[in-house]
């Protein structure tokens, strides 16, 4: 009873903003490549421990942060970068040849669903590995790390929409369907693993992180907004 009330907490978050973002869509993807994206996702977690190992392994960053210089070395290059990385490796692919992707708001909710189930598999890992207060875990990550993991998502396919729909093969937008999320990502974890440090900076940090969890909600719904405007300006 405990494993399943673990997994449930853990799935939940990601299972109610995958319905979020289903139920936006004007014109519903098939359900069928909506759980293949969030299976990605969960091979998209695989790959990102993976390349996570490798840098570790080479000496690019620290397992435990020191001061503020490693702990934004570690949240860009042993946490965004590999983890958003993967991720855009598994939404090219379902996406590469995928007929139903054919309207703005497709590459949201396609890179939604990888992002969420690459949330979900993490999630269930930080519950079990925080068996002693796995609840106040599950409260915590689904109000911040789950909708985080969303919002990275939603950056990631805003750009690769604008590329691969709307034609707006701009390098700017090139680069950005990948810097976006891992510039968003990296400060996410930025703040969190700096706040650790000393007292003096975690009250600073929270207060950072608490106003850059609210910009990155006001971002994801202009995004959202614009898409569906795009694809209702087609449709007329």
């Amino acid at each position: 009873m405990l494993t399943f009330n673990i997994i449930f907490s853990a799935v939940l978050p990601a299972a109610l903003l995958l319905w979020f973002i289903y139920r936006r869509d004007p014109v519903k993807e098939p359900v069928p490549q909506i759980l293949k994206g969030f299976g990605y996702g969960l091979v998209a977690a695989g790959i990102a421990v993976v390349l996570e190992m490798a840098v570790v392994g080479l000496g690019l960053v620290a397992d435990e942060p020191k001061n503020v210089f490693s702990a934004v070395n570690l949240a860009f290059l042993g946490g965004a970068g590999p983890a958003d990385l993967a991720r855009l490796l598994r939404l090219w692919r379902l996406l590469g040849r995928n007929r139903y992707f054919d309207e703005w708001f497709d590459g949201v909710v396609y890179a939604a669903s990888i992002g969420l189930g690459f949330a979900a598999i993490e999630n269930v890992a930080y519950l079990f590995g925080n068996l002693d207060d796995w609840q106040g875990v599950a409260v915590m990550r689904g109000l911040f790390s789950v909708p985080g993991h969303f919002a990275f998502a939603v950056l990631m396919g805003y750009f690769y929409s604008l590329v691969h729909i709307g034609g707006r093969h701009t390098s700017r937008n090139r680069v950005m369907v990948l810097a976006a999320p891992v510039l968003a990502h990296g400060a996410y974890d930025a703040a969190l693993f700096a706040a650790s440090i000393n007292d003096v900076l975690a009250a600073v940090l929270t207060v950072v992180f608490l106003l850059l969890c609210a910009w990155l909600v006001k971002v994801c719904r202009r995004h959202i907004r614009t898409l569906r405007a795009f694809d209702k300006l087609v449709e007329e």
